[in-house]
């Protein structure tokens, strides 16, 4: 994403997410814990919206996205999102859909890793927004549904046909978005949707950990590496290498690389700078 801005002033206020930003870890907490933190169309507009503002401004190096209370996130609200979308026209849906897809590409394209907390039910909604991070940190009571078709929808909402596959393989993908079957944090871990397992409570520790882990880290090396992640998924092996050496080229020119080397030859800790 871009840091050039436009004349709109960035805000500090945000409704529907709970926003901390200290030592360039962020971290984004669904807070409606009454209702499981199910999503409103405010909470989608903020997401997107906050994403695209920490990633203009490169104060963050890394991200923790975590819901309050008992879940992480059950999905869309009922009643204030699917209740509302049964009055809408074909254009106002059309609206809603790109938006919620926006938050997730915001996800992937933010030039930073965002870690998933998650802990409880992450359902729908809330497991495309955890399929959407780059780490998984998941408590044994973590349980991921993707309910899309049990709501009359197609399971490939949101990017979820897209990106399932790519982290679970397309058999597991299919079982999951065409049956909407819950799958309990062993058998995510199993599969490959959860990246770590924490102990019994200790998601959102685990989760700070590995942010802390990323921010003290060489910050430019890693929105690269995400960036290709991203980018090369869909590219033939040819415009991949080359993608691969163009990067390393300018990196190799950066501030970064020359301090590992000095910090090698001093035998001390390299001292990032993201540059």
């Amino acid at each position: 994403m871009s840091p050039f801005t436009g004349s709109a002033a960035r805000t500090d206020r945000w409704e529907h997410l709970r926003v901390d930003v200290a030592d360039g870890v962020a971290t984004v907490t669904l807070a409606r814990p009454e209702k499981l933190n199910a999503l409103t169309f405010g909470a989608y507009a903020d997401l997107r919206d906050l994403l695209a503002e920490l990633s203009r401004e490169r104060a963050v190096r890394a991200l923790v996205l975590a819901g309050e209370g008992r879940g992480f996130c059950s999905g869309g609200d009922v009643d204030e999102i699917i209740g509302a979308t049964l009055a809408m026209d074909t254009a106002q849906l059309l609206d809603f859909n790109r938006m919620t897809g926006q938050v997730v590409r915001a996800l992937r394209e933010c030039p930073f890793p965002v870690v998933a907390a998650v802990h409880g039910v992450a359902a729908g909604a809330g497991a495309v927004l955890a399929l959407a991070a780059d780490f998984r940190v998941a408590d044994p009571s973590a349980r991921f549904a993707f309910l899309f078709t049990r709501v009359g929808l197609s399971g490939g909402d949101m990017g979820a046909a897209y990106l399932l596959p790519r982290v679970v393989g397309l058999g597991h993908a299919t079982r999951l978005l065409m049956l909407g079957d819950t799958v309990r944090a062993p058998e995510a871990e199993r599969i490959g949707l959860v990246s770590a397992l924490a102990d019994e409570g200790g998601a959102d520790e685990a989760a700070r950990v590995l942010a802390r882990r990323l921010a003290d880290g060489p910050a430019l090396a890693h929105a690269q590496t995400k960036a290709l992640l991203t980018a090369e998924l869909d590219m033939p092996l040819a415009a991949a290498v080359e993608l691969d050496a163009s990067t390393q080229a300018l990196l190799m020119n950066g501030e970064d690389y020359a301090e590992f080397h000095a910090a090698f030859t001093e035998k001390r800790p390299p001292k990032w700078r993201g540059r």
